[in-house]
Parts: structure tokens; sequence; C-alpha cells
């Protein structure tokens, strides 16, 4: 059966984020859904919830797993989710699952200086807009420049969505992941705080680490984190 892929989004961005990787798996015949979380992309005016968050991640990978093995791929806040999701007691069907820039527990200094930043950044007039784009303007290549903001950015959901992670038992979901786990993370990612930890704590799982990226690894490097997808694709084909 055909590997079924499922991408989840990482925190303010929504699924256009994904757009060089849906053309990619398109053109290599595997099917793919990338997911719009709650308060994100077509679902703006929705709340985030963790549970609705869930839900939306439960939802398509139950009805990819109809059509063939599934792989699942999330970034940043998606891929903190997205650990605690497929470490359940109760696994889902999924029968691979790449983490990407995500590598970090959101608990402590560490998620309350981003909460700070993050709040001093939305008190700017323009919400820190204008920085957002500069930035992007010149880290990302021009094939994925206009994806990562192309359904808007969730503002207003990003501080409820950043408090949310802090109960996230993400060590005990890592030991209970018992399916092929790929690390993929920048080098100058800010997220790799806890990556040595995380390939101890879960079975067999690989660290892969993209020279010269930032934490935006699918958009800044996407032909790379193509390749990685080929080979997850590739390993699930092989079990």
């Amino acid at each position: 059966m055909t590997v079924q892929v499922v991408l989840v989004h990482g925190i303010r961005t929504s699924a256009t984020m994904w757009r060089a990787q849906v053309a990619h798996l398109s053109e290599r015949g595997n099917p793919v859904t990338a997911v719009d979380l709650p308060g994100h992309g077509t679902r703006m005016s929705e709340p985030f919830t963790l549970d609705g968050a869930f839900e939306t991640i439960d939802t398509a990978v139950r009805a990819a797993a109809e059509r063939g093995p599934v792989l699942l791929a999330a970034h940043s806040m998606g891929g903190l989710v997205s650990i605690e999701y497929v470490g359940a007691e109760d696994p889902p069907p999924v029968a691979g699952f790449i983490a990407a820039s995500c590598t970090a527990i959101p608990r402590g200094v560490g998620l309350a200086t981003y909460r700070f930043l993050a709040r001093r950044f939305n008190a700017l007039p323009d919400r820190g807009q204008s920085i957002t784009e500069f930035v992007l303007d010149r880290t990302l290549p021009p094939e994925t420049r206009p994806d990562f903001g192309a359904g808007g950015y969730a503002y207003d959901a990003q501080d409820i969505a950043l408090r949310s992670l802090s109960v996230l038992d993400l060590l005990a979901a890592l030991h209970r992941i018992d399916v092929p786990l790929w690390f993929i993370n920048g080098q100058f990612d800010q997220l790799r705080a806890n990556e040595r930890l995380f390939q101890r704590v879960a079975k067999d799982a690989e660290l892969i680490v993209v020279p010269r990226t930032s934490h935006l690894v699918t958009a800044m490097r996407p032909r790379v984190f193509n390749a990685l997808l080929d080979v997850a694709i590739t390993t699930i084909e092989a079990t």
C-alpha cells in the first residue's frame, strides 16, 4: 500500500508552509494532507486548544490510515503536540514520525522568555509583522518565501498555544514511541536545547542536523527536507 503523509504546521503559520513538500509528495505519488490547527490558517477565527489540536491531527491520521501506512511529519509547535499524540498510551495508527524543529521541553525559563518576547512583538503597532517580513525576506529562498505566511499569521492564538504546551509530558511520550522516528533540526535552531536528551529517551530515534539552517528548516532548505521525507517513506515501505 502507498504511504500516506500527514503534515502539521508550527505556531503562527498554517498548512501553506508545507507547499514545497506537498508538491514534492504529490509528484512522487504519495497522498498528502496538510492540516490547519485551531486558531491558524483557515481556522483563524477558532480558539486554539490542545484538545482541538489533537483532534485535528487524529482525524487526518485516521482518515489517511484507511488508505495506507501513515508518515506523520510535524514542525515546531506542531511537532511538540505530535510527540504527545504519537506517544499516547493507546498509540494512533502512525507508521513513522518526523519531528522537525521541536527538541526542547516547553517549560520554565525558556518558555517564559519565549512568551515574553512574543507579547512584546504583539505590542508593536504592526504586531512585529515588519520585523517578521524582514527576517523571512533574508533567510528563505524565493521558492518558499510566499508560502510561510500565505495562510496569515495567527497572532491571537500565539500566547494561548505557547501556554498550553507546558502541560505536555514529552519525555514520557517519547519513551512510548515505537515507530521509526527522525528528529530534524537546523544547525542554528533555537529549539535544539534538548535534542540529545530526546534522542536518548526515544527508542532508535535518528537525529539529523541540517547545516546552515535556522528553525525554519522545511522552508529554508526544502530540497533537503524533501529528501529526508523520501528516506522516511522508503523506510516505512521496507518494514
